[in-house]
């Protein structure tokens, strides 16, 4: 199973705005493959990379080893519960390095604990979702990240 997906839409025709450059950072397949429908049907112009744990996902954004080429994500969509490097740590260490900090961080999380919460936005985490179970309400939440994308690019 690979370690980094990469999906991307096509440059929108009408503007010619590049895509939003998002890192899902999500250690379930499930979950991928519906964030990945989610925004396709919220109309977002993006190009998704997906990192199935913390470790990976901190090699990405500081572009080391494999990921040397890679560009730095306008936003990163973060689940706490991660093999290796937790999400936790993951924002920790993006908000405390000068070339991260700036990236915000959505944590979408299945977690429905205030523990978690408070510690995400004590994190400065930029927002703080919870999954639901229902498709449709995860579809609505991926809604809320494209006009949050929108409002700050």
């Amino acid at each position: 199973m690979p370690v980094l997906v990469q999906e991307q839409t096509n440059r929108d025709t009408l503007t010619g705005a590049l895509p939003i450059e998002i890192l899902l950072v999500e250690d379930n397949q499930a979950d991928v493959v519906l964030t990945k429908a989610a925004l396709h049907d919220a109309g977002l112009n993006y190009a998704l990379h997906v990192a199935r744990d913390g470790e990976k996902a901190l090699a990405f954004l500081r572009r080391k080893g494999r990921y040397s080429g890679m560009k730095q994500p306008d936003i990163v969509l973060l689940d706490l519960n991660l093999p290796r490097v937790d999400g936790h740590q993951v924002l920790a260490e993006m908000k405390a390095d000068p070339a991260l900090k700036h990236i915000p961080v959505i944590v979408l999380s299945g977690s429905i604990n205030d523990q978690d919460m408070r510690r995400a936005y004590e994190e400065q985490a930029a927002k703080y979702l919870v999954k639901p179970v229902a498709v449709k309400e995860y579809f609505a939440i991926i809604r809320t990240i494209r006009e949050f994308c929108a409002a700050h690019r």
